[in-house]
């Protein structure tokens, strides 16, 4: 596979606009869903043109695709009041606005439609079990939901955690300026370990450059803060990637924690982004215990139509007697071997100051992460 790989759905939407919205219907939304609107309009969503409706909604729940046979596994809605909705559909078009006031997007409004919140969690998330995160997030939301077109109108105020938001159209044009044929995406919601930059550079020493694209929105409790995550990967590129192989670029959407069916959601996105691969670990996109280490992986076999292609990783680390970054595959070594650290232990030694081994984390990195004044979600 070389060269960019077409838009899924084979058109990049763009659904900017110059409507004036002067006497519509006002909705507030939250931040993320601020978010989802701005990728909708700029094709990262493609095929995507606005919010689902009924039809399509349903089948992602159950099917993990539009009505239409394409692949959309993480439902994009937007869920209102009964009562706002009511008026929402009297009005016909409606301007959301973001917490700051500001009103993004018109909406056009089709339909308004009930759900069932277990149903649907568990068929994103595979359970209904409220510890889940994403399970949380979907029995909270509202009564209705609301399907229709958007078309944006406003962008937000530019802020520093916006610096590096890339837009397909955008990326496409960078990778072929750099004469990129292919292209791996690396998702990430953390700063960068020495593993994943071994990963990233395995994955590159057949193909022309990685594209890190780490996720920006809301987390659970515990994460790694967005700001410190863009931070560290800066500090990374500039002191350990040759130049023209590594391109930094921000995705502004919320974590879903839905494992295999994110697998997909992420790859969709990088897609369209015009990256030609896209690199799966182990557990992508997992919380706690709720997935095979592996079904982000195997869930790949189910949707052979995309035109990205995973790269299928298992844990790296570094082996004290290989002296090198390895797998399980290619080290015979026990754990007593290994230079691993749990999530868990690694919050621990920085909310006590300490710095990791340097096998585990660059020395830079844990210095700006030690510096870093707030460094983890609360």
């Amino acid at each position: 596979m070389a060269g960019s790989p077409k838009p899924h759905g084979g058109t990049l939407v763009d659904r900017t606009s110059k409507t004036d919205p002067s006497g519509l219907f006002s909705v507030p939304i939250t931040e993320d869903l601020a978010n989802d609107v701005e990728n909708i309009a700029d094709g990262i969503f493609s095929p995507l043109e606005g919010f689902l409706g009924q039809q399509d909604f349903e089948s992602v729940v159950s099917k993990g695709r539009l009505a239409n046979g394409l692949a959309w596994t993480i439902p994009t809605v937007l869920d209102v009041e009964a009562s706002v909705a009511a008026k929402m559909k009297d009005a016909g078009d409606v301007l959301l606005q973001n917490p700051q006031g500001v009103g993004v997007a018109i909406m056009h409004v089709e339909e308004v439609f009930s759900f069932d919140r277990a149903e649907t969690a568990r068929g994103v998330y595979g359970t209904d079990d409220q510890s889940h995160p994403g399970v949380a997030k979907t029995m909270s939301m509202k009564d209705s939901l609301v399907g229709g077109k958007i078309d944006y109108i406003q962008r937000p105020a530019k802020t520093e955690i916006r610096n590096h938001r890339l837009v397909p159209e955008q990326t496409r044009k960078a990778f072929s300026d750099a004469g990129w044929k292919t292209i791996v995406a690396f998702q990430t919601r953390n700063p960068p370990h020495v593993a994943h930059e071994m990963l990233q550079k395995t994955s590159i020493t057949t193909r022309d450059g990685v594209f890190v694209n780490p996720i920006i929105g809301k987390k659970k409790s515990g994460d790694f803060a967005d700001g410190l995550i863009v931070k560290c990967y800066e500090t990374m590129i500039s002191l350990y990637y040759p130049q023209n192989r590594c391109m930094l670029g921000t995705l502004h959407t919320e974590m879903k924690y839905a494992g295999p069916k994110e697998a997909i959601h992420h790859a969709i996105m990088r897609q369209n982004y015009g990256c030609t691969h896209i690199i799966i670990g182990r557990d992508h996109a997992g919380v706690g215990k709720f997935y095979d280490p592996f079904a982000a992986q195997e869930i790949f076999s189910n949707y052979p139509e995309l035109e990205i292609a995973p790269v299928f990783f298992p844990a790296f680390f570094y082996c004290k007697k290989c002296l090198t970054y390895t797998t399980h595959k290619a080290c015979p070594h026990g754990d007593d071997s290994k230079e691993q650290i749990s999530g868990t232990k690694l919050r621990e030694m920085i909310q006590a100051g300490q710095a990791p081994s340097q096998y585990i984390l660059r020395p830079e990195i844990s210095r700006v992460i030690l510096d870093y004044p707030n460094p983890f979600v609360e």
